[in-house]
């Protein structure tokens, strides 16, 4: 049967997608967690996002294999490309992995529809973010239509939200809510270059986003960073 209050929530183990977990479950949500290992060169995110998931109290945590590596064409799944640093990122960057949303949130409508829910939340952001065209409003706006066309949903006569609590925040501000809803962001990680302990490198776009929006926040950075960063 279907439950009003039970939703998906694509989670990565970074500090956005946590904070959109515990924004579902303010909300009153049951949540079911859903993470990828899609073959990404930064795996630690798999250890952070079930860290995140007990934290959080999710209902239950699904991490989904799927080999994104087979073709790479992004930084993040082919180890022969090298992850630039953040000031020499232009236009849409090279850790942009293919079509990486819209295959999560198509597994995530899959799993709403077993499950009778018809919340999918997930973390994208079109202020602070790497300019990913997946990460946008009119993305988010279309797939909610096509996750309606392509499920029992046309026939029934519903649909599905496509919750992105995030979208217009700065990560100052996503930093400030998750605080507020008590997110231990130790737990989370960001980094598309972490060394082999999982520690961050301090340089990649991804951190330098997340150290400014600490800083922006004025909340201390929990981050483990290699040394001399």
């Amino acid at each position: 049967m279907k439950s009003e209050k039970r939703a998906v929530v694509l989670l990565s183990g970074g500090l956005d997608s946590a904070t959109v977990l515990a924004i579902a479950r303010s909300e009153g949500f049951e949540c079911y967690a859903l993470s990828f290992d899609y073959g990404q060169r930064h795996r630690c995110e798999l250890e952070a996002a079930g860290r995140v998931a007990a934290q959080l109290g999710a209902k239950s945590h699904n991490t989904t294999k799927i080999d994104l590596r087979s073709w790479g064409g992004s930084a993040l799944t082919d180890d022969g490309i090298e992850v630039p640093d953040a000031e020499e990122s232009r236009g849409i960057p090279i850790t942009y992995v293919p079509a990486r949303n819209l295959i999560f949130l198509s597994f995530a409508t899959a799993w709403a529809e077993v499950l009778g829910a018809r919340d999918i939340f997930i973390g994208v952001n079109s202020v602070d973010y790497s300019g990913y065209p997946d990460c946008r409003p009119k993305f988010i706006e279309a797939f909610r239509e096509t996750a309606r066309l392509g499920t029992r949903a046309v026939d029934e006569g519903w649909s599905y939200q496509i919750n992105a609590p995030l979208q217009n925040l700065s990560k100052a501000e996503i930093i400030r809510r998750g605080v507020a809803l008590g997110v231990d962001y130790s737990l989370t990680t960001s980094c598309y270059n972490p060394d082999a302990s999982g520690r961050s490198c301090g340089r990649c776009a991804s951190c330098a986003l997340r150290s400014a929006g600490f800083v922006a926040a004025g909340v201390p950075d929990p981050t483990r960073y290699v040394p001399g960063k």
